[in-house]
């Protein structure tokens, strides 16, 4: 898929990323103070008050596997001592950083004055942060966020989850950046998300026509990046969705779908709704295997991983410590069971599906546990087929191009019988 195929937001979107690891590459001499973190839950409003720039390892390490490092980088993690069956973001980002740390995109990435674990569903990211601890010997906050595990957020989780931003989190953020925290600035920011969010939900529920004018699985990886990553609350950010949200509108209006490795989808035979993070290392291959099919995700569970703001949630800089909180509680990995059959269920409803995919990830129990069961579940409720593929996030020994594509072959044949009432072919 060359610059030429793109549409124009995935073009802005390199240019966002590439100026912001820039940025990160002269931190040192512009003094610029960094904080590493993760995705889900980010507090980036919070971050960015404090005049700190963002870096997100899963980001760093999904962005060098689509551009063919990662494979390197996993082999010298586990030549160092880390098995085959850690979650393989780790292993990139351990390999990366002791490979010179040099960014996907050729520019080195600076020490980190604070890392910052909003911790949102993941152990992994525990285990992740002490070897980061381990290599940068930097300070280390732990953001404890409390499971929602009876399907929602308590009044004292939430207390809770305030209480350690105003307690520990600031005080921490003021000591490594050599700044007072700005409740003020801070509310602005929260007030340029919500405002982005507003525009990120109108292009993702855009989905629901016919045809689809996005993918909101592949394609979606584009549209929630910044939002996701290093931009939201800025006025880059702001600009983005603004201008994300205006070409969405008028391919729906054209009566468009999406641009994909396979060119432009306006033909579109099956709507899915898909379960799991992508692969990474043939993301391209992978959507192209979906689009030659005319098979457009219309709804993705990934593209919440970072704020479920289609199920209502937006930021209020009315109250800055507790909408924070709120949205470290309310993201797609920290949800129980229940609640993400429910969300799933709604989606195929919703967005008039045709069929639910659940793509497994070898290495990300966060996503992968529970699975199976939350396929049978979502077929027993909608009475629409499911289909169940598996590869890996960023390793690229466990995609087989062979395999998934006989798979998704005869998963699209099953739904073009059931749709005609013709038999399954043997």
């Amino acid at each position: 898929m060359s610059d030429q195929d793109k549409d124009r937001s995935m073009l802005l979107q390199k240019e966002m990323l590439a100026e912001h690891y820039r940025r990160l590459e002269a931190a040192p001499e512009t003094r610029e103070p960094v904080v590493y973190t993760f995705v889900p839950g980010n507090l980036t409003e919070l971050i960015r008050s404090f005049g700190a720039l963002p870096v997100l390892p899963e980001i760093n390490a999904l962005q060098s596997a689509m551009r063919g490092k990662s494979q390197g980088y996993i082999a010298a993690a586990e030549k160092g001592g880390h098995s085959e069956d850690v979650c393989s973001y780790v292993k990139c980002d351990i390999g990366m950083a002791r490979a010179g740390n040099v960014g996907p995109t050729g520019t080195r990435l600076p020490k980190p004055d604070l890392l910052l674990l909003s911790y949102t569903g993941c152990y992994t990211f525990m285990k992740w942060f002490e070897l980061l601890r381990e290599e940068y010997r930097c300070p280390t906050v732990f953001l404890q966020v409390p499971y929602e595990g009876d399907g929602s957020q308590t009044p004292a989780m939430r207390a809770y989850v305030a209480r350690q931003i105003r307690e520990t989190l600031i005080p921490a953020l003021e000591k490594a950046t050599g700044r007072r925290y700005d409740e003020d600035r801070l509310k602005e920011s929260l007030a340029r998300s919500r405002a982005a969010e507003d525009d990120l939900v109108a292009v993702l529920q855009s989905a629901r026509k016919t045809p689809s004018p996005i993918d909101a699985y592949f394609g979606a990886v584009y549209y929630v990046g910044p939002i996701f990553s290093a931009f939201r609350g800025t006025e880059e950010g702001l600009a983005y969705y603004r201008a994300l949200r205006e070409e969405v509108e008028q391919r729906a209006a054209r009566a468009e779908g999406p641009a994909t490795p396979a060119g432009r989808l306006d033909a579109q035979k099956y709507r899915l709704v898909v379960e799991g993070p992508p692969n990474w290392t043939h993301f391209r291959e992978f959507w192209r295997m979906f689009a030659e099919e005319g098979a457009v995700v219309v709804a993705s569970t990934y593209s919440k991983v970072g704020g479920t703001y289609d199920l209502g949630f937006r930021h209020d800089p009315a109250d800055p410590l507790g909408t924070l909180a709120d949205y470290c509680s309310g993201c797609y990995t920290n949800r129980s069971l229940p609640a993400r059959v429910e969300m799933l269920e709604r989606y195929c409803r919703e967005y008039s599906a045709d069929g639910f995919l659940v793509h497994s990830v070898k290495s990300c129990n966060s996503f992968s546990a529970g699975q199976l069961t939350m396929l049978r579940e979502v077929e027993r409720r909608t009475g629409l087929p499911g289909a169940f593929i598996e590869s890996d996030l960023v390793d690229a020994r466990y995609f087989s191009a062979a395999n998934l594509k006989n798979r998704l072959e005869s998963y699209f044949q099953m739904l073009e019988a059931r749709r005609t009432g013709a038999a399954v072919p043997a």
